[in-house]
C-alpha cells in the first residue's frame, strides 16, 4: 500500500504523486481511493487502493536505474509489424505493461519509423503518450526540468548503438 507523498507510475498516464487517500462512497459501497496527481500536465486520478495492483501502479524507478535506461537507449532493439494495426496492437501491449524499458523500446521505434515514412495521426498520438510516461518518470526520479529530460531521451533515442 502506498503512502500520501509516495511517488508513483501508472502505466498509461506517467509519473506523479499520492496527493491524498480518500474513502468514497460509490454505487453503493464504500471504497479507499488513492487520489493520484502528475505534476506534469497536473492530471488528477482517482485508483481504488484495491484495484491499484491489477492497474499496474507501483513505485517510480531509482535516479541510478533511469540513467541506466538513458545509456542503454541507443542499443534497444525495435521490431515492428509492416501491418499497422498489428504494430499498434503491439505498442498498446507493451505500454500497457508499465515497464519503462518497453515504453522506451515503443518511443524509439516511432521515432525511427516517423523519420524514415511518417506516422499516422494515431501513431503519432501514441508516441507523444510513450513520451510523456517515460519522461515524467525520469524528471520525478532525478528532479529534473522537463524539456532537458526531453532533450536527453531524443538524443539517446537518435544515437547509434556503440559497437
Amino acid at each position: 500500500m502506498f503512502r500520501i507523498g509516495d511517488l508513483v507510475a501508472h502505466p498509461m498516464h506517467g509519473a506523479g504523486v499520492i496527493d491524498a487517500i480518500v474513502r468514497e462512497k460509490v454505487a453503493g459501497s464504500t471504497e479507499e481511493y488513492y487520489v493520484f496527481k502528475m505534476p506534469v500536465g497536473g492530471l488528477l486520478l482517482k485508483i481504488p487502493v484495491s484495484n491499484s495492483g491489477t492497474i499496474g501502479l507501483r513505485a517510480i524507478i531509482t535516479p541510478e536505474e533511469a540513467e541506466a535506461l538513458i545509456a542503454s537507449m541507443p542499443a534497444l532493439k525495435v521490431e515492428s509489424s509492416a501491418n499497422w494495426n498489428k504494430r499498434y496492437q503491439e505498442n498498446l501491449h507493451r505500454l500497457k505493461s508499465g515497464d519503462l524499458r518497453e515504453v522506451a523500446r515503443v518511443v524509439k521505434g516511432l521515432m525511427t519509423r516517423d523519420t524514415r515514412r511518417g506516422l499516422s495521426t494515431g501513431e503519432r498520438k501514441m508516441l507523444q503518450t510513450a513520451k510523456r510516461i517515460l519522461i515524467s518518470e525520469i524528471v520525478l526520479t532525478e528532479q529534473a526540468d522537463y524539456e532537458i529530460v526531453e532533450a536527453r531521451v531524443d538524443c539517446a533515442m537518435t544515437q547509434e548503438a556503440a559497437v
